[in-house]
């Protein structure tokens, strides 16, 4: 999750890799600058996606987004999870992610909550992720 190989009795099942936090971070960013989302960029009828690598998917769409003209200001996640406990592995989630769109770690926030025993996360039936990312227009050259 995020990058980062959590041990666990379970496994993530996904078209890709199923890296929930990659996914939604992947989003996140298309969506800040209106280039549709994941799922157009990497449909999952395309066999090319099948057991796809979510870093590289999003490494090209954060080129996609910087090609825009815009730099980032901070990258802010929460992911739900009733199991495995991700407090242990918060911060190296944090490092992968700055480490993969070359941005310095503190632009980068993780949080982990569970589901409290309550709904598909607090059963351990599924993990979801939400971010928001706060981008801004790169400032052009000066050509004075």
């Amino acid at each position: 999750m995020g990058g980062v190989d959590i041990p666990h009795d379970q496994h993530a099942v996904g078209h890709s890799d199923a890296d929930v936090l990659l996914h939604a971070v992947v989003d996140a960013l298309l969506g800040a600058v209106a280039l549709g989302d994941i799922g157009e960029q990497f449909p999952d009828t395309d066999p090319a996606n099948l057991n796809r690598d979510s870093a590289e998917m999003l490494r090209q769409c954060w080129q996609r987004v910087l090609a825009t003209g815009h730099r980032m200001v901070n990258l802010d996640c929460v992911v739900q999870a009733q199991r495995p406990r991700l407090t242990p592995h918060k911060e190296a989630m944090r490092r992968n992610l700055a480490e993969l769109l070359a941005v310095p770690v503190g632009c980068v926030a993780i949080k982990a909550k569970t589901g409290e025993g309550v709904g598909p996360v607090g059963r351990g039936e599924a993990i979801e992720a939400r971010c928001v990312v706060l981008l801004e227009q790169a400032p052009l050259p000066d050509t004075r």
